[in-house]
């Protein structure tokens, strides 16, 4: 190992639990570090287990969850010990790969890693993994983490992993990680940072009052300042304000779409010396340090990706930011010396504690591909800190079936395990391989590395987007360098003869958004195949266009608009998939007519090339049209009394275990046909399904035992000690959240503790109220409150209620439903 260059010499926390980190890795294969910002985790520990007897057989590969994070924490590893990337450290991400054969510690990006297990599921001359930021939880990090414990255990279990961040959920990965996994904690090294808070009015211009709480907090404090807000457009339309209102300050962005050198220009203090405003994204969040920065503007949003099944889009949403980002984004401000935030938002704002893990909000046609890829075909089979939702992971099964990618059991088929060498999205990967049909596997790279490129803010036009790049291919260097990428794995050039078959290409990726014209007295409104209406503006010159195919939408349920489109030929759309021109019988759902409407027609989805009338509504196409319409409305119509029983049940498989079923509401709709199907004999109308007792179908769906059982551990009433019989409310079981007896707080008197149910392990929530009925207390430790809240609350009621019974010791008092004393 080379020797550690003096610039390195002085001490970060994390030193002194590196000998703890090295000793509980040598017994145990698993580990978790838990370092606070600033203890030195990220650059100290590799280099240290790299050091360890039994790590000298293998590398480690050090898992950064963003790509700017991976190229600065090489630089700063290789230089530490005295060499350049490519030696003892390497670096290795999509695109980029700097390894030597002397390498012994690979910093890569996430999704490196589930194309190495992939390739290899032994990870031959591997001696450990190591998980950085896992707080983020991004899709590739759990998938890359299920995969590697899941070859740990089969496979190799000398096979070491690591998994570290500055918050981690710890009881969660126990769970899947083993409850004798050493946790290893250390502190930070950070300064102390003032926080001040100023909320925007929001009926005025948000931008102007942005840009002045910028100038004033460079006024009143010292150093840089970092400027978190929600995106690209945000940066840009801040920077536009700030410019003539400071022309001494240097004005920097930061965010994925940027070149490294200007990511890097970034992070580093102004050459010319000037102060600096860097405008950044949530990439500055963590994993890397603003040089000089002592001021932090958190502007207190963020935008997340969130997919929905029901359309197979995904829709970008600003949010509110969670409180473990917002503190993250508030330690930036004291990695150096003390600092300032101001956080743009009132100090009342409430912030909910962490963010969602992406597989709960993301597209999972990727991770369902990897897991066929990998022969599993129950996701149950891995171990998940975060399960992927089934109704995700059902639309992308669906969608992968629909690509020719999966069959109905879904595993690879030929074109899936041909598509497996192409390292991108399922979708792209289809057209990657299928372009061969067409002739045109140039246009395809050419295409898909412009499609997954980061510079196509200004072009519309896809065709005239792709044609500059063609003619000049230094403009746009980034681009041709993966499409000189994909080509490689192609074995053909660039050389692109015709944009013909543009159209088809994107028909082979995205099937579900060739759109039909709505009708002819509506330009621009179309019909997608995959159900739902997206538009162009009328000026638009495809918006008569008969048939094209969206590259780009907005992500809106219904109303979506359309970006990017190409026109597509019927021939065309025939020739690609000859199941449109066999004749189906659809049923559907008018809402014009209320009622079922039936044709035969022949086409794709719900564009509909050609179309006849229908003599006889088949039994079995009007129940499965009439599941259909229930599932495109996204929501069951539960009464109160189906609620309530949805509530219990949540309540017991909770506490019991899967004996009981799920009863979500999205599980519901996912398996309606098993439910609800056998229930529809004789029904055309969809008023009349919305009219079903579904309550009553639910509770006859559970077996006898559990039926029995429903009223014993989860009862629909309470005896309180009035001898009032109480109706629970279950219904905040459905979000994990206590069952809640609302009751007057006269009526519990000489009950010592809460209520408990499900045979004594439930506490109820009680809500105990005055004598009109409204809330005085909400409490789960009815002693407590007898002991602490009681005196107060008979205070205060005695002189509002002086009729009704306010006795000393509520314990020995005799409970009352009157609503007077006895005279």
């Amino acid at each position: 190992m080379p020797v550690m260059k003096s610039l390195d010499a002085a001490t970060l926390p994390i030193d002194a639990r590196l000998p703890d980190i090295l000793a509980s890795l040598e017994p145990s294969s698993r580990v978790l570090l838990v370092a606070e910002p600033g203890a030195g985790k990220t650059t100290r520990v590799p280099l240290a287990l790299l050091k360890a007897p039994w790590s000298r057989g293998g590398k480690w590969l050090l898992l950064e969850p963003r790509r700017v994070a991976a190229r600065l924490a090489a630089g700063f590893m290789a230089e530490t010990i005295g060499e350049s990337v490519g030696q003892t450290v390497g670096l290795r991400m999509r695109g980029e790969t700097r390894v030597g054969q002397d390498t012994r510690l690979e910093v890569i990006t996430q999704g490196v890693l589930t194309r190495l297990l992939q390739d290899d599921p032994m990870l031959e001359g591997v001696a450990g993994v190591i998980f950085d930021e896992f707080h983020e939880r991004s899709l590739e990090a759990d998938l890359g983490l299920a995969l590697a414990l899941d070859a740990q255990a089969g496979l190799r279990e000398d096979l070491r992993l690591l998994v570290m961040s500055a918050t981690l959920d710890v009881e969660s990965l126990l769970a899947v990680m083993g409850r004798q996994t050493p946790v290893i904690d250390c502190p930070g090294r950070s300064y102390p940072v003032t926080t001040h808070y100023r909320a925007l009015n929001q009926r005025e211009d948000v931008v102007r009052q942005q840009a002045s709480a910028v100038l004033e907090s460079l006024e009143n404090d010292v150093g840089d300042a970092l400027v978190i807000l929600p995106g690209v457009v945000e940066i840009r339309r801040l920077a536009r304000e700030l410019a003539p209102r400071a022309p001494g300050l240097a004005l920097l962005e930061l965010h994925g779409r940027l070149p490294l050198e200007a990511q890097r220009r970034a992070l580093c203090p102004d050459v010319e010396g000037r102060r600096r405003v860097v405008l950044a994204t949530a990439i500055a969040e963590s994993s890397v340090t603003v040089e000089g920065v002592r001021i932090v503007i958190d502007a207190g949003r963020e935008r997340v990706p969130v997919f929905q099944p029901r359309t197979g889009m995904t829709r970008l949403e600003t949010r509110q930011v969670n409180r473990a980002s917002a503190d993250q984004r508030r330690g930036r401000a004291g990695r150096q010396g003390p600092g300032t935030c101001l956080r743009l938002w009132s100090e009342e704002q409430p912030l909910i504690p962490h963010g969602e893990p992406e597989i709960r909000q993301a597209d999972l046609a990727p991770l369902a591909f990897e897991l066929a890829r990998w022969g599993i075909s129950d996701p149950a089979q891995l171990r998940w800190v975060t399960p992927p939702p089934e109704a995700s992971l059902s639309a992308a099964r669906d969608l992968l079936q629909r690509l020719g990618l999966l069959d109905a059991a879904f595993h690879l088929t030929a074109l899936g395990r041909a598509a497996t060498r192409w390292p991108t999205h399922p979708r792209l990967a289809a057209m990657l391989e299928r372009a061969a049909e067409l002739d045109a596997r140039p246009l395809a790279c050419a295409l898909v590395a412009m499609l997954e490129g980061r510079d196509m803010d200004a072009e519309r036009d896809l065709a005239q987007a792709l044609s500059l790049r063609l003619a000049d291919a230094r403009a746009y260097r980034q681009w041709h360098g993966e499409a000189r990428r994909l080509a490689a794995i192609a074995r053909c050039g660039l050389e692109v003869n015709s944009l013909d078959p543009l159209g088809e290409l994107l028909a082979l990726a995205y099937p579900e958004r060739i759109a039909q014209r709505h009708d002819e007295r509506s330009p621009g409104r179309f019909r997608l195949a995959g159900g739902g209406l997206a538009t162009l503006p009328e000026s638009h010159p495809l918006a008569h266009a008969e048939l094209i195919v969206a590259a780009e939408l907005d992500g809106q349920a219904s109303g979506a608009r359309i970006f990017r489109a190409v026109a597509l030929e019927v021939s065309r759309l025939e020739r690609l998939y000859p199941e449109s021109r066999e004749w189906r019988t659809q049923l559907a759902w008018s809402d014009e007519q209320g009622r079922l409407v039936g044709e035969q027609v022949r086409g794709l989805g719900a564009v509909v090339l050609a179309s006849k009338p229908l003599q006889a509504l088949p039994t079995e196409a009007v129940r499965r049209a009439l599941l259909d319409a229930l599932r495109r409305r996204g929501a069951l119509p539960f009464d109160h009394q189906a609620e309530q029983l949805r509530g219990r049940v949540a309540l017991l498989r909770r506490e019991e275990g899967e004996a009981w079923p799920d009863w979500s509401a999205q599980h519901l709709l996912g398996s309606l046909a098993t439910w609800l199907g056998p229930h529809l004999e004789g029904v055309t109308r969809l008023e009349d399904v919305l009219r079903l007792p579904l309550g009553r179908l639910l509770h006859d769906s559970l077996d006898w035992p559990l039926r029995s059982r429903l009223d014993a551990l989860a009862p629909e009433r309470l005896a309180v000690p009035s001898g009032s019989q109480i109706r629970l409310d279950y219904t905040p079981c459905l979000e994990d959240k206590p069952p809640v007896l609302a009751v007057k707080l006269q009526e519990v008197f000489g009950w010592h503790e809460s209520p408990r149910i499900v045979s004594g392990r439930v506490p109820v929530l009680l809500h105990l109220l005055s004598p009109a009925r409204r809330p005085l207390q909400v409490t789960g430790d009815l002693a407590s409150f007898w002991a602490n809240g009681y005196p107060q609350v008979r205070k205060e009621m005695r002189g509002r209620y002086p009729k009704h019974p306010w006795p000393e010791d509520p314990l020995v008092a005799e409970a009352t439903a009157r609503t007077k004393r006895r005279g």
